[in-house]
């Protein structure tokens, strides 16, 4: 039976008096990949944000369910503890916290109990290994001098290790060169079939090693097309310009 993890219903968002999103609606399947692509400024990392509630960005209408539940009233932590994942456009960085401390501290705080160190580091080696990542990362602060490629693979690992229900991945390709690419994507695919994922991106690259089964196209805060995996390529070729008068 299929299981809806998100439904988004005609959702409209501003901050402060600007409207940013006018009128989305969505619904994603636990084992869906649904990939939002758009120019800059459409609104897609704020969907992102406004799902994971982002108190900066105010619902004016519309609604989101997560399981079932409205979760407007839900605050970013109990989001988090419920499965819902965040991958940040632009990691911060947290000088003064070691890697491995932040990993083991997320994980004890979403899961509501911290796991055996054994079973930790048996986790964590395993995730690691999987992203080609040498255990002296741990030791190191918190996206410190880290380079983009770095800062994405942390957010990938802490995906590897929360284990979410649903992963919004907000432009997780960015910055990578073809092998961190293809690393990153070998974890997404990871956990995709049992989550479901929003994956933000501007790039068609990503999308060939992780395959999506809808691709929306925002312009100017409206899904104004969406379509399969062709869909994708088209944009890759011929730009935005022919659906500006959908929005």
């Amino acid at each position: 039976m299929t299981e809806v993890l998100l439904r988004v219903e005609n959702l409209h968002v501003s901050v402060g008096d600007t409207p940013i999103i006018q009128g989305i609606s969505l619904e994603i399947n636990r084992g869906e990949i649904h990939a939002v692509m758009g120019r800059n400024g459409a609104g897609k990392s704020t969907l992102a944000n406004v799902i994971m509630g982002h108190p900066a960005y105010q619902i004016t209408s519309g609604a989101i369910h997560y399981k079932g539940e409205n979760i407007e009233d839900m605050e970013v932590f109990e989001r988090a503890r419920a499965g819902v994942f965040l991958s940040f456009q632009y990691p911060a960085a947290i000088p003064g916290v070691q890697v491995g401390t932040f990993l083991r501290k997320s994980v004890a705080s979403v899961r509501g109990q911290a796991p055996s160190p054994r079973a930790f580091r048996k986790e964590l080696n395993e995730a690691m290994k999987q992203l080609d990542m040498d255990k002296s990362f741990l030791s190191r602060y918190v996206n410190e001098g880290f380079s983009g490629g770095e800062k994405k693979r942390l957010e990938i690992l802490q995906m590897l290790l929360l284990q979410p229900h649903l992963a919004l991945l907000d432009e997780t390709d960015s910055g990578l060169d073809i092998d961190a690419l293809r690393i990153v994507a070998e974890g997404i695919n990871a956990v995709a079939k049992d989550t479901g994922c929003l994956i933000i991106t501007h790039y068609q690259r990503l999308l060939d090693l992780v395959k999506p089964d809808v691709v929306h196209v925002l312009i100017d805060g409206k899904i104004v097309e969406s379509g399969g995996p062709e869909l994708a390529l088209k944009l890759e070729k011929e730009g935005y310009d022919w659906l500006d008068a959908l929005a």
